[in-house]
């Protein structure tokens, strides 16, 4: 598995948009996306820091992505 840099949750958003994503709502701390087809939505918090790699792993992992796939979308 390649180590994937840290990431900002506004980066991650613009990526997965990039791929279906969409952004249905917010709620809390959190922005809740949706991709038509996928079975379930992936939440990403809302904050300036970058995300910790475990949560990283976690939406990339809920957004049905390898690390691989995640690191080619631009």
């Amino acid at each position: 598995m390649p180590k994937i840099p840290p990431h900002k949750p506004r980066e991650v958003i613009k990526k997965l948009k990039k791929i279906g994503f969409y952004v249905d709502h917010h709620t809390g701390g959190h922005a809740i996306l949706y991709k038509e087809g996928h079975p379930f939505p992936v939440p990403v918090p809302k904050h300036n820091k970058d995300l910790k790699k475990g949560t990283l792993h976690g939406i990339i992992k809920r957004a049905d992505l390898t690390p691989e796939e995640f690191l080619k979308i631009k």
